[in-house]
Order: structure tokens, then C-alpha cells, then sequence
């Protein structure tokens, strides 16, 4: 992987992931998931909803961070679940502003692409994966480049700091059945960011 890139096999055990979730339900009940367009009109394949001051949210005006649900509602905080993890691996002081929430069932994936809507690229992304297992691939700084793959499992966490920051990534597959996690299966991928 690239310089920066740093990855924690099995960093949850199946308890943590487990309240986690019961955690994420409550996130979901209160901003529900939606499935976004991409600027070009397309929906995109997974759905998500978001946590914290900011939620991640793309149309055809582009992608960009809103302080409010689509339904316009604000988005709940990020449950302490998940921000323990980022005071473990981030900082113990400034929290993220941002906890992205995706749903993958069936064929959703999410094509190779840069984490740059952010104003300071000097904080890492970190994700967190549940449930099914996923062929993540990351590749360089520049489109078109070389890329490796990586089987993500469920309690797995990655952390994109300098130089792997801005690399191009992305979830080329889900391997359903892979967790029994989730009652109805699928994956969850949480991606905590300062965004200010």
C-alpha cells in the first residue's frame, strides 16, 4: 500500500462491532439512508447517510459536505463507539466532523476515487468496515496509475494519512455471506474525516 496507509486486520472483536451497529441504527433512524446522484445524473449504487457537523452529499451540482439531512433535519452525532476508535488511532483531541456511513447490499460498489473535499488534507480518513467482506483497491495520487487490492473483514480498520491521503481508491466488490454481522447481510463502511 501506499506510504501513509496504515491497515488494523481484525481491530474489533465481534462484540465492539456488534454495539457498533446497534449504535448505527440509531444514526440511521434519524437521518436515513438515501442513495445519492453522482454530478453526471447516475445514482450511485451504494446508500449512506452521515454523523456529525457535516454529511457527505453529492447531485449534479457535485460533491460537497451539508450541515443537514436531505430530509433537512441535522445529522445526529457520531456515536462514541465509533469515535473511541478514532481517539485510539487519530487524536484524543480534535474529533472529526464528519462519520460518512455506507450501505452495501448486493452488486453496490464505489468506483476508484480521491477523499478531497476536505479543507485540511493534513488529517487522515479513517475506515472502518462491517459485516460482509469487500476487495478494496488503492492506488497513487494520480488516475490511471498502478493500484494493489486488499480483502477488507468485518472489524477491519484503514487509515489514509500523507501521502496515501489523496490516493485513488475504492470498493470493487462485496463477497456476500461472507458475516453473519448483519441480520439481512450486507456491509457497512464508515469513513471519519475532518472536513474544516
Amino acid at each position: 500500500m501506499p506510504g501513509g496507509a496504515a491497515y488494523f486486520p481484525a481491530f474489533l472483536e465481534r462484540d465492539a462491532q456488534a454495539a457498533m451497529v446497534a449504535d448505527l441504527r440509531g444514526v440511521v433512524a434519524q437521518a436515513p439512508l438515501f442513495s445519492p446522484m453522482t454530478r453526471y445524473g447516475k445514482a450511485m449504487s451504494v446508500r449512506m447517510t452521515s454523523a456529525g457537523r457535516y454529511g457527505w452529499y453529492s447531485d449534479r451540482r457535485g460533491y460537497r459536505y451539508e450541515r443537514a439531512h436531505p430530509s433537512g433535519s441535522p445529522w445526529p452525532p457520531v456515536p462514541e463507539s465509533v469515535l473511541a476508535v478514532w481517539r485510539r488511532l487519530v487524536s484524543r483531541t480534535r474529533m472529526p466532523d464528519c462519520c460518512l456511513v455506507n450501505v452495501y447490499d448486493g452488486a453496490a460498489r464505489m468506483g476508484l476515487h480521491q477523499d478531497r473535499d476536505e479543507a485540511d488534507f493534513s488529517w487522515p480518513v479513517l475506515s472502518i468496515s462491517l459485516g460482509d467482506e469487500a476487495l478494496f483497491r488503492i492506488g497513487g495520487t494520480a488516475r490511471g496509475g498502478p493500484t494493489e487490492s486488499l480483502r477488507l473483514r468485518s472489524g477491519d480498520v484503514l487509515l489514509l494519512a500523507g501521502a496515501a491521503r489523496l490516493a485513488f481508491h475504492g470498493i470493487d466488490r462485496t463477497y456476500p455471506g461472507t458475516s453473519d454481522l448483519l441480520a439481512r447481510g450486507g456491509r457497512i463502511n464508515l469513513t471519519l474525516r475532518v472536513v474544516d
